[in-house]
């Protein structure tokens, strides 16, 4: 999540669900909670019983809208436009909580000479290569004054140190050191630091420089008037500014407002700024790093957020460190270390990460004298995220493919392109619960050729389900919980740990005596998790499964150990405490520095902890990274001389007898630093860093309004419209959709760009709380079948009546990838936009369906393109333009035989259409009736 890493360091959700309850107002946007991730909007609730206000924004009415105090409509992909706005009276009305901004972010700090924005440059920022498509942040002048740029030739970097790579890969990896989860172009000579003292740029505290950051955020935010949003989004000046109002009034001193946001958010070519966006609003309104306060960034899967942490992306190491690339400054460990850590703030500890990290791995083989076998490690050539591949996939370039967890054959951006690759390789593994989209691709696809001319080899192994394996999850607010295996699972089914430890296991015996270079990582990784003993089940009977690691061996490394001291009870070795331990020298080893503290001794794994207190921060109910923090940059909750904001809020605070920070929380922050203290001019790590600057993880110590690195897309958020839209750029017509965005247009990708009249329908997509994701998991359950049988579309009566729709009949949605057909649900849960003189139509379409399990249906992400935003490569499948129409795709189109929509169509607003009728048809029984209410 690079949007928050960008502005406060780590890409993480910042506060715990719990703590929702305790918010005087929360903004749900880019999020249906209440379906989506019912259990813990019961703590929004909660607060709304204390008087708490709710808003929800979003394109649809849905069960988070209907209890919502404000709720607001939008279309679809307007989002920055809407939160610009909200930034935008904040600023203008000078609401802002000014003691908070001045002390704890870069409101006051000083932007180099010859930075400008989009306001200037028709919607671009300085620093624009237009052949590339990409921003060279060096060449824009992005950085604080005194850090390299083009007018500092005695500090600038190499040119190809501030330049993209051509295989994708960027000076820092996309989620490099100091940003935890943000992309930056920066090498560490340039993030944020300067020659200054500490190495903390020049700032004008009275706030009059022209460059300085709060003056650049007026000048930015100044065109996001609520009339302007409003003309983006479809709603009125007068709601926008209710939702500034009604947060505003319950930030500040006294109270907090939080923000909650999902994939809603995300999926989009502009997701990264959307999230910064509300960096840029919570920070301005004093909301972060305190209690009721924060950004939860809600996280579907049970693991997601473990599943970056450790992680399984392409271009990281465990713990945020970046994968190294193919070029000379990755070659050595040195220079790898050089290129990536940060001289002051906590990421100047990057070589004890990476040191302990190797010597979990490589045990005793990793010394000082080889360089801790970093060369091991395989070094990036090109960008292999799921899209970037499965292009490839289709060119033929790519043998085989393992597929855990996941079915990109339906829920993949552009299943159809991704069905194309899975039909050129050679082999395919998949280990799943049931036969999939996936692993059925070659069979089942309407698209596909006969399957005797498909080369691919399909391997299904049937995988134990959740009940049936033990270890850990990490959920959406960072917290790691271990779960017990509870029984053996059925047949042949075994965990996903399993199968991987044994695969290991194989390709270790393959390579034993091999002498190759390109051998010697696998031959001498560490991997030795077997259980000491049989391992017993629940009821007191032995597993029957053989084979199965011990999870609890894994974690211990994943916390890591002294490499030569001895536990005095059992003479292993002596696990470490916290990633405080880690040392640099070899001395220390560690699978995921941000994890360690998680097992400090053999009989104690915080996982498991279990114990409630009347602490509401709940401490010792499993554990949360880094090192048990609840809410993340706590140290902001206190004032900048270490007394609480206000008793009402009182979370952690300076205690001037005991000399160190207290609270309900572990700080984070370094526990015995005095509020008053104050880095000297020649101070690195974190003596750079003051007693009053709470967030350790940026090279400043504060938290970035503006980003000078952190997002490869701008310093600032800007609107785009999204690379489908049947409206231009209002605020920038000279730059329709963002600049930066990766297309991979082609036969298999064709996208219709902004502005597009052959696609006039804004089609977003959501989640029903019934079916999960694609479907694999919820669409073999009778029960949940029986709830959500059929695929459907939401739609408006006034459209239905414009297109001659009918409630619970056929209908065919289309866009440039293709057709798909279901049940059209006519509702007022959508409603038209009047917006540039035109009507504007808005579709929802779930995504849970394909042609496998036991109800089967269209598959929306068919219609979605393959087009990503430059950060992360997230794809844009929360919004895409379409046409609809009447019947079923192998029908004619239909003659509309009802009236147009009713009301003028170039008025400011949109009158409601009377409700499309029809007479019960033999296949339909005489109940099913127009839906007219929310069910």
């Amino acid at each position: 999540m690079p949007g928050l890493g960008a502005s406060f360091g780590r890409g993480a959700a910042t506060t715990y669900q719990q703590d929702l309850a305790n918010s005087n107002a929360i903004l749900i946007m880019g999020s249906n909670m209440a379906e989506a991730h019912p259990v813990a909007f019961r703590f929004p609730m909660q607060a709304k019983l204390k008087g708490g206000k709710l808003i929800h924004v979003d394109p649809r009415f849905t069960r988070t809208s209907a209890l919502a105090d404000v709720h607001v409509q939008i279309r679809a992909g307007s989002d920055i436009a809407f939160l610009g706005a909200l930034i935008h009276y904040v600023l203008e009305n000078d609401r802002w909580f000014k003691e908070y901004v001045m002390a704890y972010t870069n409101a006051s700090s000083i932007i180099q000479e010859g930075f400008l924005g989009p306001e200037d440059l028709d919607g671009l920022f300085s620093g624009f290569n237009k052949d590339e498509h990409i921003y060279e942040p060096g060449k824009g002048h992005w950085g604080y004054q005194g850090a390299p740029s083009e007018k500092n030739p005695e500090i600038i970097a190499r040119p190809e140190e501030v330049q993209q790579h051509d295989t994708g890969h960027s000076g820092h990896g996309i989620h490099g050191p100091g940003l935890m989860g943000g992309a930056s172009e920066h090498s560490s000579k340039r993030s944020g630091l300067t020659k200054e003292p500490g190495g903390q740029p020049p700032r004008d505290e009275t706030l009059q420089h022209p460059l300085c950051v709060m003056n650049i955020l007026r000048k930015h935010f100044s065109r996001y008037t609520p009339e302007n949003a409003a003309k983006i989004c479809g709603c009125t000046p007068e709601q926008i500014i209710k939702v500034a109002e009604t947060l505003c009034e319950n930030s500040g001193r006294v109270k907090t407002s939080a923000i909650c946001y999902a994939v809603g958010w995300t999926q989009h070519t502009t997701g990264v700024q959307i999230i910064r966006a509300a960096g840029i609003l919570q920070l301005l309104l004093g909301n972060m790093g305190r209690p009721g306060g924060g950004i939860m960034a809600l996280r579907g899967h049970s693991s997601i957020q473990g599943s970056t942490d450790i992680p399984t992306l392409y271009d990281m190491l465990p713990g945020y460190l970046t994968q190294p690339a193919a070029d000379d400054k990755h070659e050595k460990l040195d220079t790898y270390v050089e290129t990536e850590f940060l001289p002051t703030g906590y990421w100047a500890n990057y070589k004890k990460f990476v040191v302990s990290l190797m010597k979990a791995w490589y045990g005793a083989e990793a010394t000082r004298h080889n360089d801790y076998r970093f060369r091991w490690i395989p070094r990036i050539d090109g960008d292999y995220s799921q899209i970037p591949f499965f292009v490839r996939m289709t060119e033929g370039k790519v043998k085989g493919y393992f597929v855990f967890g996941q079915n990109p054959a339906a829920g993949g951006p552009n299943a159809k392109l991704h069905r194309a690759g899975l039909r050129k390789l050679e082999w395919l593994v998949c280990m799943d619960w049931f036969d999939t989209e996936t692993s059925s691709f070659w069979k089942n696809d309407p698209d596909a050729p006969n399957p005797r001319d498909i080369p691919t080899e399909v391997f299904l192994f049937p995988a134990a389900p959740a009940p049936c394996k033990e270890g850990t999850l990490t959920n959406t607010q960072r917290l790691i919980q271990w779960h017990d295996k509870a029984l053996d699972p059925e047949g042949d089914a075994r965990s996903d740990l399993w199968f991987l430890y044994n695969l290991g296991k194989r390709l270790k015996r393959m390579y034993a005596t091999s002498d190759k270079p390109q051998d010697q990582a696998i031959k001498h990784l560490t991997w030795n998790y077997d259980y000491d003993k049989r391992p017993r089940l629940p009821d007191g009977s032995y597993t029957r499964i053989v084979g199965e690691p011990d999870a609890s061996k894994i974690l211990q490394e994943v916390n890591g150990y002294h490499v030569d001291k001895k536990d005095e009870k059992n003479g292993k070795p002596k696990l470490l405490s916290g990633f405080s331990d880690l040392k640099d020298d070899g001395s220390t080893a560690c699978g995921c520095w941000i994890y360690s503290g998680i097992f400090p001794e053999y009989d104690h794994n915080r996982a498991r902890d279990r114990i409630l207190t009347d602490n509401p921060v709940q401490p010792d109910w499993a554990y949360a990274w880094p090192h048990n923090r609840r809410i993340m940059y706590n140290r902001a909750s206190a004032d900048p001389q270490g007394n609480p904001w206000s008793e009402e809020k009182k979370y952690l605070w300076w205690d001037r007898e005991k000399k160190k920070w207290v609270g309900l929380d572990t700080p984070d922050f370094e526990p015995e630093k005095p509020p008053d203290y104050q880095p000297g001019p020649h101070d690195k790590a974190m003596d750079a860093i003051s007693g009053s600057s709470p967030f350790i993880m940026k090279p400043d110590g504060r938290a970035w309004l503006f980003s000078p690195g952190g997002a490869k897309d701008g310093p600032l958020p800007t609107h785009y419209e999204p690379v489908e839209s049947p409206l231009s750029n209002l605020l920038y017509p000279k730059q329709e959709d963002n600049p930066t965005t990766r297309y991979f247009e082609g036969p298999l990708n064709p996208i219709a760009h902004t502005p597009t009249d052959d696609y006039p329908v804004v089609a977003c997509t959501f989640r029903l709380t019934e079916h999960y994701l694609s479907g694999p998991m919820s669409r073999f359950n009778s029960w949940l079948n029986e709830l959500q049988p059929a695929m459907f579309v939401e739609l408006s009566p006034e459209l239905a009546i414009e297109k001659g729709i009918v409630h619970g009949e056929w209908m065919t949605v289309i866009s440039p990838r293709g057709k798909i057909e279901a049940m059209a649900m006519v509702t007022r849960r959508l409603k038209p936009f009047a917006l540039e003189g035109k009507v504007v139509h808005q579709i929802g379409l779930p995504f849970h369906w394909g042609y496998a399990g036991e109800t089967t249906g269209a598959i929306t992400n068919d219609l979605t393109s393959a087009a990503v935003g430059p950060n992360v490569t997230m794809h844009e499948g929360k919004v895409f333009a379409c046409q609809v129409r009447a019947g079923r795709i192998a029908d004619e189109p239909q003659a509309n035989k009802q009236s147009k929509i009713v009301g003028n169509t170039s008025a400011a607003t949109v009158q409601p259409a009377p409700w499309p009728t029809r007479q019960p048809t033999p296949n339909t029984p005489p109940s099913a009736q127009p839906e007219g209410h929310l069910t």
